[in-house]
């Protein structure tokens, strides 16, 4: 096979810009693709490439900050390459162009678990649209640099724990993550040692037709009893809650005061649809000093809401550090507000976690 030496384009980008590389088998895809971006000075295409195999020869010569990977390949499937390609690129994000999400996301699902950043929705060639290149761009320069978006208004100091109230176990935790969310949550579950005891909820950023096979996945990930939350569900020990990808996960207690599930269908004020600030702030106002929260990546601020909700309430936060995280918008955000613990790689946060719910007995 002839050796695969970078494209050199006269875009006039500076150094800074991120090499992309784009592995799809439609020449049209491609084309389209690079154009887009190289449009824009903060990317620059350093190759286009039909197959998986082709693109590893590539990655073991050149280095790059983010490939844009098609599912349907031929010969090896971008699915079956993507271990291969991580590991090749290990600093670089890896992003799945898919044609149809909605008829992939078992696959889709499974990309993220094993490592893929994001999931892009890909136009049939012939009708990217008006519209496309932006969203395309945009979401692309959110992925490798996080929320670029101002803040709007600037974090007021963090709330004191309450101190007149007794210092409680740990007694119903909450989860919340995006962007890269499933790879992480792979590995917080992974390093799950022995089961917390508690009731665990889960509101991860995901579009509703994805939640069905995202909680099969996630099942997968651990010996824990793992549900799709639905209205009514009483909150049992070592049972995952998922949130529905179309309503928030919210908590009540029922006429025998037993602690069970409420969904809500309203957006958080950022858009967001589950949302991490409903669960976290219905954690902290049904379990008080027993709330904790785990905030992993993703985009945004969503879950510094409710964190300071749990911490007011003599609860307890822990964040994702921003070194394994894909983005560390949503970890930064409470870390920066003063409202987390601990900030550690997905893989350590569970024995933090056991720990620190003993420590508080």
């Amino acid at each position: 096979m002839n050796a695969i030496g970078p494209i050199h384009f006269s875009t006039g980008h500076a150094a800074s810009a991120a090499r992309v590389l784009v592995v799809d088998d439609s020449v049209v895809v491609r084309t389209v693709i690079a154009r887009i971006l190289n449009s824009d000075p903060a990317f620059t295409v350093v190759e286009k490439i039909n197959n998986a195999e082709q693109a590893l020869h590539y990655l073991a010569a050149f280095p790059v900050d983010l490939v844009l990977l098609d599912i349907e390949l031929p010969g090896q499937s971008g699915l079956a390459a993507l271990p291969a390609i991580l590991k090749a690129c290990p600093r670089a994000k890896v992003a799945i162009l898919s044609g149809n999400c909605e008829a992939g996301s078992a696959v889709a699902i499974q990309a993220l678990a094993l490592g893929a950043s994001d999931i892009l929705s890909k136009p049939c060639s012939g009708s990217f649209g008006q519209q496309f290149p932006q969203a395309l761009i945009e979401r692309l320069k959110r992925l490798l640099h996080g929320d670029l978006s101002p803040l709007q208004e600037l974090p007021s100091p963090p709330p004191p724990m309450a101190t007149d109230s007794v210092q409680l176990p740990l007694a119903c935790l909450g989860i919340g993550a995006s962007t890269g969310g499933i790879h992480a949550l792979g590995m917080l579950f992974g390093g799950l040692s022995e089961p917390l005891g508690v009731p665990i909820l889960l509101t991860q950023h995901l579009p509703a037709s994805f939640t069905p096979y995202f909680a099969q996945q996630l099942a997968l990930m651990t010996s824990l009893k793992v549900k799709v939350a639905e209205p009514g569900d009483l909150l049992q020990p070592d049972t995952v809650l998922v949130a529905p990808g179309d309503a928030n996960l919210r908590l009540r207690r029922d006429f025998r005061r037993r602690v069970c599930v409420q969904l809500t269908s309203e957006p958080t004020p950022s858009g967001n649809l589950p949302g991490v600030d409903p669960m976290f702030s219905s954690i902290a106002g049904i379990y008080g000093a027993g709330g904790a929260g785990i905030v992993l990546t993703g985009m945004g601020r969503d879950g510094m809401a409710g964190a300071r909700d749990i911490v007011a309430a003599g609860g307890w936060v822990v964040a994702q550090d921003e070194a394994s995280s894909v983005v560390w918008g949503m970890p930064g955000a409470v870390v920066t507000a003063g409202l987390s613990c601990a900030a550690l790689e997905p893989q350590r946060i569970m024995d933090f976690v056991a720990l620190q719910g003993r420590v508080r007995s």
